[in-house]
């Protein structure tokens, strides 16, 4: 008789006591707000308590990093501190007429990475790279929706994915 293979997945429930942080820049502040309101609306519809949610914000995308890094690693200085089970990171990077967006969405898009996959830790990414302000403005909550509710959603499932890989053996 066949075996079938085991499926493991996630949902969109937030697991109980479930912690999250969000990282989000004051630069553009104007369209990363409304971001940063998407992503604790979708945190808290979908289960997280208020009290389980810490906003960091850090002066511009660049800096995302450095804030999810110690995050990540808590004040032990170690591997997944276990003080958060996810961070998203929110921020507008929005083109000009030099090559400066190239070096900061690039960069941050690469150590945030670095950093989710050296600690174990989900790192949602919610950092809008645009080429122009009105771009930016449709994806933090008109005709494109919110990304901040998106990466916050996405985080929702990591962490619930996480915790059925732990049920699973993984």
């Amino acid at each position: 008789m066949p075996v079938s293979p085991r499926i493991v997945e996630g949902n969109v429930v937030v697991p109980k006591g479930a912690r999250f942080g969000i990282v989000a820049s004051r630069f553009n502040h104007f369209i990363v707000d409304h971001l940063v309101g998407g992503a604790v609306d979708a945190l808290v519809r979908h289960g997280a308590e208020e009290a389980n949610i810490t906003i960091v914000r850090v002066p511009g995308a660049w800096e995302i990093p450095v804030a999810v890094q110690r995050l990540a690693r808590g004040t032990g200085g170690g591997k997944k501190s276990g003080k958060l089970d996810a961070i998203i990171t929110l921020a507008a990077v929005i083109r000009g007429s030099t090559p400066h967006f190239d070096y900061v969405a690039g960069e941050v898009s690469k150590g945030v990475a670095s950093i989710s996959l050296e600690s174990g830790l989900p790192i949602s990414f919610g950092v809008l790279t645009t080429d122009t302000i009105e771009q930016a403005i449709e994806r933090a909550g008109t005709k494109a929706g919110n990304k901040g509710w998106d990466a916050a959603v996405s985080a929702i499932e990591m962490v619930s994915l996480d915790r059925a890989l732990a049920g699973a053996g993984f």
